[in-house]
């Protein structure tokens, strides 16, 4: 029987790529002045220049009755299904996704159903699926893919670091006075995320061009096999500072296949803000 991947919106790959692949992927939804939207329905440009101005968004993670319509839908089609799912250190989604799946293996017990934690976030989310669909390709079958996903999760490196330390205060990841102090020094935190898919701050630059090359530097510390790999980068509305960080890359590692860049999704960019860099590739350790 046929299987689909399936992941949430958090992944913040390109809808082409998301359309030329099959995908499907499951919106996690934000509120932004009173309404309720979808992941990926305002235009990111909007969505960045509103929270600029002073609007708050929040967030809602995907209950349980969602995924059972999601899942059940695809079930009825015929297809089984792996989900791949947004970190369950940074929202509640994964967990009502077990959920579903336990509810599910009753009512389709013949069926084949998984639900993995990425422990990823945004296009390191994205860069796992991208390496599950060409595992895909190649002909893997449902364990085997599996077994590829719990393998490469590990492997997957997030650096980034947001330009406004304001947002990482109201989510509670930096305390008041240190996004003050932060802000009047022209601090910029540069972070990872570790094997428990957290956000941990690791290091302090000194100014935005600084914090961006720290994030080249983290990444020649840590990839592995560079040449024929495939590079990520999300940003918050800053695609020309974007392509800055590609060309850095490409000129520390001629050998890398590609480079895709995408904006940070209105989910994520709630919680990090305007400005976020992040670079994402395979490496050792995380």
């Amino acid at each position: 029987m046929a299987f689909k991947l399936i992941t949430d919106s958090c992944c913040d790959l390109p809808e082409k790529y998301i359309n030329d692949n099959g995908l499907t992927v499951i919106p996690l939804m934000f509120t932004l002045d009173g309404n309720e939207y979808s992941d990926g329905s305002m235009d990111p440009k909007e969505f960045y220049s509103r929270v600029r101005r002073g609007s708050m968004p929040t967030t809602t993670l995907i209950n349980t009755q969602r995924y059972l319509d999601e899942f059940t839908k695809i079930l009825e089609e015929g297809d089984d299904f792996i989900y791949i799912a947004f970190s369950s250190a940074l929202s509640g989604s994964y967990q009502c996704s077990v959920a579903a799946i336990e509810q599910l293996a009753k009512d389709y017990p013949n069926r084949r159903i998984a639900a993995i934690d990425s422990k990823c976030a945004s296009m390191g989310q994205g860069l796992l699926v991208y390496h599950t669909v060409e595992k895909q390709k190649e002909g893997l079958g449902f364990d085997e893919l599996v077994k590829f996903i719990n393998e490469t999760w590990p492997k997957v490196c997030h650096w980034f670091t947001v330009d406004d330390l304001n947002h990482l205060k109201r989510g509670g990841r930096l305390s008041a006075t240190s996004a003050i102090l932060g802000t009047l020094l022209s601090i910029k935190p540069v972070l990872h995320v570790d094997d428990n898919g957290k956000l941990i701050p690791m290091s302090k630059a000194r100014g935005r061009k600084k914090s961006l090359a720290e994030l080249v530097d983290a990444m020649k510390k840590s990839i592995k096999n560079p040449d024929g790999q495939m590079v990520m980068i999300s940003h918050g509305d800053a695609g020309d500072e974007a392509n800055e960080v590609a060309a850095m890359v490409r000129e520390a590692f001629p050998g890398i296949r590609d480079i895709m860049i995408n904006n940070v999704g209105t989910v994520i960019g709630a919680h990090s803000g305007p400005g976020t860099m992040a670079l994402f590739y395979l490496g050792e350790p995380r």
